[in-house]
């Protein structure tokens, strides 16, 4: 039974799941949603630990259910519910109750917005039931490319890219392209332009990163990001990240993708075909454009996003990558040539590195010098299913925290050879 009309819109409310509705991915869901109450029904929210916040969306959006963290603060939101007399928002915690909503029979459209591994399974579990996946979580292709994609095809799930890049790439492919069944070359495709603006350090004398402090690497100039994202974008693995994403997403080698410097983040991505055309996606840096996309896709709706006004928009700009400035970007492309343990073993070394410099346990260089130990001590890993990607998360991981301590007494970390 179709859900078009003759005019080709939907007739029919798509039933959303929001996972990470506190983030800026989430919270930007829900402003597009808003502003389509015929088009969209919020059935179910999580969050980490945001509380009020997810308290306040629970007040507009009345899910039938929200999924928290910890036993605590669904304590602290059902109490708060209660003082409401709400009654009829059932919440939950822990990451089972996480599998459970995304994948739930209410639900046909998931919004894969969890930072960090920590959302691989639920994400997971709404691809394996065949739900149409939005991906802002980039973790869950690069710890498991080849599993995911597989299990996208054999659930016939309908996967549909977050991120800006990825989604502009998809929008300036040709409309027949399937998302991991892309045949680039064979429809005249020559190389996929993945662009990136070089964060908040693109100019800052190179002596001078050892003393970055976690306020200026989260002071990103185009795009208001949370906190890890950001110190991934200032040090350029958000951009390694993608890359690895988009060798999934577009069924493509790593010699195929070239990253492109574009300090403006006017133009998101582009597509360079064989007779030499290059198609690019343009619009205002706001996460709110792709996720309006990816919600109503194929149909075309507000975003709240200002169009581009080109008469007031700053000139273009592109430049070449300078990869002794972004080490963590050249270790990702290498990652990303080497197979699925290095890519696995580079997402949860840089989870700990980034969260340890966060809390000020480690200068802004030392996240690299920890990213680079942990894939050379894991890179020929093999993972074959989703378990066994879990097993060597949490090996990485511990091995990257135990690396934690050689900080406080040296300032240089001894790589393994």
């Amino acid at each position: 039974m179709s859900n078009q009309s003759s005019s080709g819109t939907s007739t029919v409310k798509r039933q959303l799941c929001v996972l990470g509705s506190t983030g800026s991915i989430g919270t930007s869901t829900l402003d597009v949603v808003r502003l389509h109450p015929d088009k969209f029904n919020i059935v179910s929210l999580s969050a980490n630990a945001s509380v009020d916040i997810i308290f306040t969306q629970c007040i507009e959006f009345s899910p039938k259910e929200v999924v928290l963290a910890s036993p605590e603060h669904a304590k602290k939101l059902i109490a708060m519910l209660a003082a409401e007399n709400i009654a009829d928002i059932t919440v939950y915690s822990g990451s089972e109750a996480l599998i459970d909503i995304a994948q739930s029979s209410d639900v046909d459209t998931v919004m894969a917005a969890i930072v960090g591994a920590s959302g691989l399974m639920p994400t997971f579990a709404a691809v394996k039931a065949g739900k149409r996946v939005l991906l802002a979580n980039k973790e869950a292709l690069v710890t498991s490319g080849a599993i995911f994609m597989a299990a996208v095809k054999a659930s016939n799930a309908e996967l549909l890219p977050i991120d800006s890049e990825h989604n502009a790439i998809f929008q300036c492919l040709p409309s027949n392209t399937q998302i991991g069944e892309c045949q680039l070359l064979a429809q005249g495709i020559s190389k996929v332009l993945l662009t990136g603006s070089g964060g908040p350090f693109r100019t800052l004398p190179l002596n001078d990163f050892v003393n970055v402090t976690p306020e200026q690497a989260c002071a990103h100039p185009n795009w208001d990001m949370g906190r890890k994202i950001s110190v991934d974008s200032a040090t350029m693995m958000n951009k390694g990240l993608e890359f690895i994403e988009a060798k999934w997403l577009f069924n493509i080698d790593a010699e195929d993708i070239q990253v492109v410097l574009h300090p403006q983040s006017t133009i998101h991505s582009m597509v360079q075909y064989k007779d030499g055309s290059v198609i690019a996606q343009m619009g205002n840096p706001d996460m709110k454009t792709p996720i309006a996309h990816a919600l109503a896709y194929p149909e075309r709706i507000d975003s709240g996003v200002a169009p581009l006004d080109f008469f007031n928009t700053a000139s273009f700009e592109f430049q070449a990558v300078d990869f002794e400035r972004y080490p963590n970007l050249a270790l990702a492309i290498e990652a990303c040539k080497k197979g699925q343990g290095a890519c696995t073993a580079l997402n949860a070394a840089n989870e700990i590195a980034v969260e340890a410099f966060l809390n000020g346990k480690i200068k802004f260089t030392d996240i690299y010098k920890i990213n680079e130990t942990s894939v050379k001590k894991f890179v020929l890993q093999q993972v074959d299913n989703i378990n066994e990607v879990i097993s060597l998360d949490h090996q990485v991981r511990l091995y990257a925290t135990s690396l934690l301590d050689n900080f406080s007494s040296a300032d240089e970390l001894m790589v393994e050879k």
